[in-house]
Formats: structure tokens, C-alpha cells, sequence
């Protein structure tokens, strides 16, 4: 028994600090851990889980107008977006219960409250002191938004969650995972949406293929993209908020909001008192152990700003948890992590791009096809299916694998554990599809397309 409070302190309440205080605790050690806001982190309460479920709302409008070709007649509908809120949060707030109890059926000591670090062992919360033999922090990000003239009238996705009313129109800015996906929720929803990315095309660092078709489909949904624009400035009047383009043009909306990126919480945690080091977007510094240049503090997530993502987190959770205390020390596999962007239609990936696989082999077949999925076939739904399959000719080994449909996600979550297993493009030939679904298409290719 050390003369420690605890074994193990972790600030924040996140996914991976929730995985890692509870497994650290289920191994025996006397665990406490800190939150400041919510249980669950940004994936529960402002993050992945409401996001999914808006997705989910925003689509049923589509589908009841699919409905028409299997012979409903569906009339008189209406949405009610506080209905829609109001039931969000009684959701989340019984995944925050079930967070809570998960922490205290493994016996770990929840804090509430603002931890911050005071040396290499010690935390202060409240004017409260605890020690404890390895601190870890697991704080993840914070949406940023850009310091230009009208940034007060600005949202982030942290604020859409809680919009008192549903707007007429709205101004989405970014390019990356959260601006496509609320540019698709705010569109099914009925919003007049416009979505600005500063680049040529959006969700840089996937397939080309997939981003471009993406595009292409939700200006189909009535989306209104405007590529290489960016905003300079915001004013309000008694109405609306007029956004002025750097290219002098001037748009109207109800509504601005910015998905831009988020910045580490590093902010305010005393890592200074320490010496820890941070990166030039003040992400915590940590080795392949997560350990920081502070030999008893770790750090995992975002708040490293490596591979951002929940699961991610999860597993760098459990690592530490049975390299600490549970006497297993595999690490993370990093490679062939299958990811999807809840967009309309989704899109969802594992392995290389395109791009990636022409840089990195000498020799790679590429297999396509694009289709429109059954589902809308007694529809006048045009929305395209494209999948896409990247093989070593050398080895015959996949390597990457890309879907832009319905279910994406669900399809590609399969084939990673196939890629992971080290699966042929041969093994996937001699597999026997489930007919009729969009998924054997992956296993029906057979004709490499010309370079």
C-alpha cells in the first residue's frame, strides 16, 4: 500500500478516462477520477451519441418522401424540434447514469469538479488536495472558432445540441467530420443550409473518389456548397446575421455555425507548474506509452491530438489500465482503423486511400462500382452508392476499402475486422454474398477499372 490517496487520478470523465479509471479499478487499484462538466465527455453528451440521433431525425424526412413508391401516402406530418431536444436530453442524461454507476460498481471515487495538477503527484479540486502515485489526464478538445469581427454571434456544435428554436437558415463553416455531417442534419430537417469550406473540397485525408461524390450528392439533397470561401465578417441587424465572404459577398442567415476544428483542453490544468510539454497546438506531448516528459503523468485522446477518435480513446484507456495494474502490456494498434462520417449519404473507410496506396506500393489494382442502392429503386430518389476496393497486386492483400451509402458504417465495421485478419482480395472473391444486399457488392467486383 503506497502512501498515495490513490494508485491512479484521472482528470476527465471522458470515454477514455471512464475506460481507464474503471478497468484500473476492476484490476484492484484504488482509483479517483475528476469531471468538471459531464460524465461521458464530448461523445456522450455533445458529441458521437446526439449527433447520431439527429442524423437519425433528419433522415425520417427523406424516407417518408421514399415511402410514396412502396404505396404510403403519408400526409400532414410535422417536426417539432423541441420535442426532438427534449428527448435527446432525457437520453443522454440516462447514458450519464449509466456512466456513473459504471464508475461506482468498480469502486472508483468520482470528483465533481475542476482538477487541477499541483506537482508530479498531487491534483487540487476545490481547494481540495489528493495524491496519487500516476496522474492521467484525459480532458479531450473543445470546439475552436475563429477570432474574426461578429464571432459573438457564432455557434459551435456544442450550442447546436441546445438551439431553443430550429432556424430558417444557417451558415455551416468547415470541412471536416462535424461540418458535413450538421450541413446534412440541418438540410432533413428542413433548414435552408449553407455549407462554406475554405478549401476545394472537403474531409481532407480521405478517398478523393468518395469526397467528390459526396459533394456531388448533397447539392442533389438541395445543400448549397460553396468550395474556396471563407467568412470575414459578421454583423447582426434585428433579424438576421449578414456574413460578409473575403470575396465581398454577402450572405443572410439565422444562424452561423462554425465546425472549424477543436484545440486540446490544456488550458487552466496547471500542466505549467510541472514542465509538461505541449505541441504547437497545445496538445500534451506523450511517448508510445503516453507518458508525458513527466514521468508519473499520462495522457490519452484528444487532448493528445493524435488519432482523435472515440474508440481510440477507449482502447489507449485500456491499455494503460492492464499496463498499470493488470500485468498485459499489448499495445494499440494504430493501422487499418475503420472510421465513417455520419453524412447523407454516409461514408465510412479502413486502410489506405487511393492516394495513400499509388505513394506507398508499386503495383495496385483498384476496384469500383457505383449504383443506385435498391432501397430507392421505386423511388425518384437518385442518391449513387460508390464502393471501392484498393489491392496489392503483389500480395493480393486489401488494403483499403471505401463505401459512400446507406449503412456504410455497419458494411465497413466487417471488412475491418477482415483487414485486420489479413484478408486477400481472393478471400473476398470466394465469399458468398447475401442477395439482395448493397454489401456483396464487395464481394461480387471482379474487374480491376483501367488506370
Amino acid at each position: 500500500m503506497s502512501n498515495y490517496d490513490y494508485d491512479l487520478f484521472v482528470i476527465g470523465a471522458g470515454s477514455g478516462g471512464v475506460r481507464a479509471a474503471r478497468m484500473s479499478a476492476s484490476y484492484g487499484a484504488r482509483v479517483g477520477i475528476a469531471e468538471d462538466r459531464y460524465l461521458g465527455g464530448t461523445c456522450v453528451n455533445v458529441g458521437c451519441v446526439p449527433k447520431k440521433l439527429f442524423v437519425y431525425a433528419s433522415h425520417v424526412s427523406e424516407e417518408i418522401h421514399n415511402a410514396k413508391g412502396f404505396g404510403w401516402d403519408i400526409a400532414h406530418t410535422t417536426f417539432d424540434w423541441s420535442k426532438l431536444i427534449n428527448n435527446k436530453n432525457a437520453e443522454i442524461k440516462r447514458l450519464n447514469g449509466v456512466y456513473k454507476n459504471l464508475l461506482d460498481n468498480t469502486g472508483v471515487e468520482t470528483i465533481y469538479g475542476r482538477a487541477t495538477i499541483v506537482d508530479d503527484h498531487t491534483v487540487e479540486i476545490d481547494g481540495k488536495q489528493f495524491t496519487a502515485e500516476r496522474l492521467l489526464v484525459a480532458t479531450g478538445g473543445w470546439p475552436m472558432v475563429p477570432d474574426i469581427p461578429g464571432k459573438e454571434y457564432v455557434i459551435s456544435s456544442n450550442e447546436a445540441f441546445f438551439l431553443e428554436s430550429l432556424p430558417k437558415k444557417i451558415i455551416i463553416v468547415g470541412g471536416g467530420y462535424i461540418a458535413v455531417e450538421f450541413a446534412g442534419i440541418f438540410n432533413g430537417l428542413g433548414v435552408d443550409t449553407t455549407l462554406l469550406y475554405r478549401g476545394p473540397l472537403f474531409l481532407r485525408g480521405f478517398d478523393q473518389d468518395l469526397r467528390t461524390t459526396l459533394a456531388e450528392e448533397m447539392q442533389k439533397k438541395g445543400i448549397n456548397i460553396k468550395f474556396n470561401s471563407n467568412i470575414s465578417d459578421i454583423e447582426k441587424t434585428d433579424d438576421h446575421l449578414i456574413a460578409t465572404l473575403e470575396d465581398g459577398a454577402r450572405l443572410e442567415a439565422d444562424q452561423v455555425m462554425y465546425a472549424t476544428g477543436r484545440i486540446p483542453m490544456t488550458k487552466d490544468l496547471g500542466l505549467e507548474k510541472v514542465g509538461i510539454k505541449l505541441d504547437e497546438k497545445n496538445a500534451i506531448k506523450v511517448n508510445e506509452d503516453y507518458q508525458t516528459n513527466v514521468p508519473s503523468i499520462y495522457a490519452i485522446g484528444d487532448v493528445t491530438d493524435r488519432v482523435n477518435l472515440t474508440p481510440v480513446a477507449l482502447a489507449e484507456g485500456m491499455v494503460l489500465a492492464k499496463r498499470f495494474f493488470g500485468n498485459a502490456d499489448k499495445p494499440v494498434d494504430y493501422s487499418d482503423i475503420p472510421t465513417c462520417v455520419f453524412s447523407q449519404p454516409n461514408m465510412s473507410t479502413v486502410g489506405l486511400t487511393e492516394e495513400q496506396a499509388r505513394e506507398k506500393y508499386t503495383d495496385i489494382d483498384i476496384y469500383k462500382s457505383k449504383f443506385t442502392p435498391m432501397k430507392y429503386s421505386l423511388s425518384d430518389n437518385d442518391e449513387k452508392t460508390l464502393m471501392k476496393m484498393i489491392v496489392d497486386k503483389i500480395t493480393d492483400r486489401v488494403i483499403g476499402v471505401h463505401m459512400l451509402g446507406p449503412d456504410a458504417g455497419e458494411i465497413i465495421q466487417g471488412i475491418g475486422i477482415a483487414m485486420k485478419a489479413g484478408a486477400r482480395k481472393a478471400d473476398f472473391d470466394s465469399t458468398i454474398g447475401i442477395h439482395p444486399t448493397a454489401a456483396e457488392e464487395f464481394v461480387t467486383m471482379r474487374e480491376p477499372v483501367k488506370a
